[in-house]
């Protein structure tokens, strides 16, 4: 019998062919990488560098300085990674966020049933934020003026214009909120930790002996980072267990273990960042399996997380279904493939979005007579070359 290879994908922009070449090339200096052998080869091989999440501009910001973690290389980043990996261990979020993320989820219920009705990204958006900020220490100015201040890092759409002047008004928008953010929010939080201590990153970069500077940009990379993709998969998560009754009871009778599985599973379908980039910093020879391909030295090698994502040599048959008894090829791969990235870059709060992810639709759920009122719509949002989920409405007795 024929498996049911149907296409679940709610936001995709593509077409619904799995059997493209690993590799394209796309003009002289920039190759698009679909395939899963080849995107860990680059993820997780020496000779490549960030590329992506506008580096060029944090790359100058930072010219004078030690850049972020984000666009940090070899034994640097390495080091600066084991430092703060403590604070996105599966272990921390247990012992210090879970409570914290139970009860901002109840507050949220609880306003949701007295009101009636909810726009679902701003719940998600709120309660990102609020775990982001006890995490990175933005904890000394109003989350709802840290909340705009931070969804501004990726709410550009497609830029209109091109040229040295279009780069420029881009370059000058992309300062102005970086120092918005800092005086009003970055800064409060340094002088505050300065007089006393806490355990967050912040505090821990001051005890590194990192510069104003340094603190801000590491701010930018986890927290709007950390808002954007969790915001993002809790609605895309939750419309598809509206539109699936059987995904939605599985969630509900699973214990902490089996959800995550289940929002894994979404997650490699609907990848909430949908490339990655890097640059080679040295000639270098693709090969798929006998065909190769010459790549010298400052080529853009962009890795299409959807396609990778989908590659059969990964997710098996139908990878477009939304399967959450799917069996991965490779058991080295978690179940959401490359949604978070892989290798040294591999997004390290990995663990906390899920985790988020999984209590608040546990606690959405469990509303009685809850109900989706109104479906996203979807934009796509060119920093991250995926999408942008608004106007979902949830609505309850």
């Amino acid at each position: 019998m024929e498996p049911d290879c149907r296409d679940d994908r709610k936001t995709s922009f593509q077409n619904g062919a799995y059997d493209q070449p690993a590799f394209e090339r796309i003009s002289s200096k920039e190759i698009r990488i679909r395939g899963i052998d080849l995107a860990r080869q680059i993820l997780r091989g020496d000779g490549f560098r960030q590329a992506g999440f506008m580096a060029d501009i944090a790359n100058r910001f930072t010219r004078s300085s030690r850049a972020p973690v984000l666009f940090q290389e070899g034994e640097a980043h390495r080091k600066q990674r084991s430092a703060t990996a403590l604070f996105f261990a599966p272990r921390t979020v247990a012992t210090h966020y879970r409570r914290l993320i139970e009860e901002k989820c109840a507050r949220l219920m609880s306003d949701l049933r007295t009101t009636g009705r909810a726009d679902l990204d701003a719940m998600g958006m709120e309660l990102s934020v609020a775990v982001t900020a006890a995490i990175v220490g933005l904890t000394d100015s109003s989350q709802s003026d840290l909340s705009n201040r931070l969804s501004s890092f990726s709410a550009d759409k497609d830029p209109e214009g091109v040229g040295p002047l279009a780069n420029a008004a881009r370059m000058a928008l992309a300062f102005w909120r970086m120092l918005r953010f800092f005086f009003c929010d970055v800064m409060p939080a340094i002088r505050s930790r300065r007089d006393v201590g806490r355990d967050d990153i912040i505090s821990h970069l001051i005890d590194q002996g990192c510069s104003t500077r340094e603190i801000l940009t590491e701010c930018i990379t986890y927290g709007a980072a950390g808002v954007a993709t969790t915001r993002e998969l809790i609605v895309v998560a939750a419309w598809h267990l509206f539109d699936r009754p059987d995904l939605r009871k599985r969630f509900l009778d699973s214990d902490d273990a089996g959800r995550i599985v289940l929002l894994e599973e979404v997650l490699r379908l609907e990848p909430v960042v949908g490339a990655l980039y890097r640059r080679a910093e040295q000639d270098i020879i693709l090969n798929d399996g006998g065909r190769t391909e010459d790549v010298s030295a400052g080529t853009l090698l962009a890795i299409d997380i959807r396609a990778v994502n989908a590659d059969p040599a990964a997710a098996g048959v139908c990878p477009h279904r939304l399967d959450p008894d799917r069996q991965i090829q490779d058991h080295r791969l978690p179940g959401s493939l490359m949604s978070f990235g892989d290798g040294p870059h591999r997004c390290p709060g990995a663990a906390i979005a899920l985790q988020e992810s999984a209590i608040f639709l546990d606690q959405l759920f469990r509303v009685p007579g809850i109900r989706l009122a109104q479906a996203p719509t979807i934009a796509s949002n060119w920093v991250v070359e995926s999408y942008e989920l608004r106007g979902a409405v949830v609505a309850c007795i």
